[in-house]
Formats: C-alpha cells, structure tokens, sequence
C-alpha cells in the first residue's frame, strides 16, 4: 500500500520539483523509517513541465532548435508512445533570453514550432504543450512558420520575427502547413483567460513583463489584431476574442486558430498526463509544495490542483511544503489542503533558505513526519 505521495511543484531559483520530492522523502524516511513513499514531481505547464513527464517516464528527446532571438539552444520534448511534452519556457521562455535582456519586438515562438514539428515526425500524434514563461508577443507566428504556415508582406516575402514585424504582414498562406497536424492533436496547457487584443490582453496585460514599454505595448497590439484579421480570413473563423487566446503572447491564439488545439488548465492537464489518479490510489497522506504558497497559488497553481484531485480520490490528509506561506488558515483549507511547512519557519534569511532549501526541506518533512505519520497505529 502506497501511504505517501508526495507530489511537489518546483521552489522557483532553488530546486527542481524532482529535488523537491528526494527532499522530503529523505526526511520522511529519516524520522519513520520503512516508510513507503512515492514520489511524483509535478508541473502546471511552465518551466518544470519537461523535467517532470520525463520524471513521469517519458523519454527526453533532444533537440537543437531557434531561441528567442533566433540563436539555436539545446532543448528536448518528452516522448511516451505516440505521445509528445513540449515546453515552450525552455526554449522560446525568459530564461533562454541571452544575457536575460528582453526583445519586446522581435522575440520568437519559432523555436517552439521547431519541437512540435520534430515530435510530429517522430510520430507523435498527441501532443501537448505547456506555454507557461514565454519571452514573446508574436500571436505565435514564429511557431506557425516553424510549422509551414507562410506570412507574407505586401512582395510577398516572408516577415521577420517578432511581434514588431507583424506589422508587414499583408497575407497569411496555410498551404504548407505541416501535414501531420491533419491526424494529430495538439493540447495547450494554458492557466489564463486573456483574448488577443485589448486592455487584457497579451500585449497589454504580459508585455511590460516581457520588456516593452508603453508605446511598444500598443504598437504589439494593433500588430497582433492585424495578424488575427489575416487569420480570420485565411480561416474564416475568429477566435481573438476565445478565453486564453492571449496566452503566451497570443500563442494560445495560433494554436486554438490554426492547429486545431484546445485548451486545458495547466496542472489539471499534467495530472492526467502523469497518471495521478493511478499514483494517489491508497495513499493516506499526500504531500503538495511550491517555492511561495501565496494567493496566486488559489487560481490554479500545481499545489491547489494535486490538493483537489488528492481530496477527490478520498485521500484523509493533504499537507504542504513551501519556501515562505502567505495564506491563511482559512485559505489553506479551503484550498484542501490542512497544514503548511515553511522554510521561513526554520530559517529567517531568504537568502540562506533558497542556498540550503534541500537540507531545511529534510527538516521541514521530518517535523512533518512526527505530527502526521507518529499517531499510534500507524501501518
């Protein structure tokens, strides 16, 4: 019988959600040894989501594919069956942005075309796509002439990348689309509701947080309803105003108007894909985390969702690990889940906590251990 699961998110700067896991395991079994744990590193569609269906046992397929700003990074999708893991963050994300200076205007979703193009002709026919931590605001063009899609200017020449060059685009052929996108389906792990364009959308809501002003703001947002107008008419559907069009910098848009996609919560997405319902099967104590549980942590972050599939599957007990807790009480049960254990409780200094979050999180789990796994009886 599986008594523990512990299924953490990543503690963002410090430690991955696989590191997270061998943590807490590690006090677990240091203060009730014999303990059957088993851990399950989980994600919500951003950065982390690779490592943790690879951790799930999906095969990691190595790829050299464009960056942000156009220079080739190495990068991977994961692979089980003829299923495929994209994650947009860790090739077309912030983090590959070289020498982390951002490019409002010219940053592109090509490299994440380039991953679904190979996983589609490695014979993926499901594939699916986490779009958490993009570096873009190109409407997802760059990913859609990775997959051959043409956006033609007025000569009918192809335009550069980046939301800054939609603003040449005259024509969009979908002609050479990749043939594979036919038979396969293409699933988006998206966590927002922003359309394309407007006051909440992507230009306007994420573009300051990817480096843009307030005039580039503008200038990316009337470029990416020119885009959507050329789309609407290509396709003859407009979907610009669809809940998480907005999406990684409209690249919710492009896949929900050309690849056929639909769109899912992120972490109800990745539980499905990790076989959490088979893992959660008998355990009595179940064992969430993430770096800040905060009040964004309530709309849909990793901890909430395991909480809530934990509950609905008649787990008794589901506890939390974190770097620093914000929540209340009251916030924490409602959220399902009935305690939480921070690192901040042991060690005041933010910077020493993230330096040694491995040590104190063998602390944090074992005191977790002596109050929810010492009660007499314990099997």
């Amino acid at each position: 019988m599986t008594r523990v699961l512990v299924a953490p998110d990543k503690f963002k700067g410090s430690l991955t959600a696989a590191e997270v896991a061998e943590a807490v395991r590690s006090g677990l079994t240091a203060a009730v040894p014999g303990l059957d744990v088993r851990a399950v590193p989980v994600a919500d569609g951003g950065d982390g989501t690779l490592a943790a269906a690879v951790a799930a046992g999906f095969e990691r397929v190595a790829v050299t594919a464009a960056g942000p700003t156009g220079e080739p990074v190495p990068t991977a999708y994961g692979r089980r069956g003829d299923v495929a893991v994209v994650e947009m963050a860790d090739v077309s994300g912030l983090s590959r942005l070289p020498g982390g200076r951002p490019a409002p205007l010219t940053a592109t979703s090509r490299g994440t075309g380039e991953l679904i193009g190979a996983a589609l002709a490695d014979g993926a026919r499901r594939v699916v796509v986490g779009i958490g931590g993009s570096a873009c605001t190109d409407g997802g063009a760059g990913m859609l002439q990775a997959l051959g899609a043409r956006l033609l200017d007025a000569d009918g020449r192809e335009i550069g990348p980046g939301g800054g060059a939609l603003a040449q685009l005259s024509r969009v052929d979908l002609g050479g689309l990749h043939p594979a996108l036919a038979d396969a389906e293409i699933v988006v792990a998206c966590d927002v509701d922003n359309p394309l364009t407007g006051p909440t959308g992507a230009a306007a809501v994420y573009g300051p947080q990817k480096g843009a002003d307030e005039t580039q703001v503008e200038r990316l947002d009337r470029n990416l309803g020119r885009l959507a107008d050329l789309v609407a008419e290509a396709t003859g559907r407009d979907v610009r105003e669809a809940p998480g069009a907005g999406a990684a910098g409209g690249v919710g848009f492009a896949a929900m108007a050309i690849l056929g996609a639909t769109l899912r919560p992120g972490i109800e997405l990745m539980l499905d894909l990790l076989d959490f319902g088979d893992q959660v099967r008998q355990a009595e104590l179940v064992i969430v985390g993430e770096g800040s549980l905060d009040p964004q942590t309530l709309h849909g972050k990793a901890p909430v969702g395991v909480a809530r599939r934990a509950r609905d599957a008649g787990v008794p007990t589901v506890v939390a690990v974190c770097g620093r807790n914000l929540l209340s009480d009251e916030q924490l049960r409602g959220a399902g889940i009935d305690a939480a254990y921070a690192l901040a409780d042991i060690e005041a200094d933010p910077d020493r906590s993230m330096a040694e979050a491995g040590p104190l999180l063998e602390q944090v789990a074992a005191q977790l251990a002596v109050r929810h796994l010492s009660a007499p009886g314990r099997r």
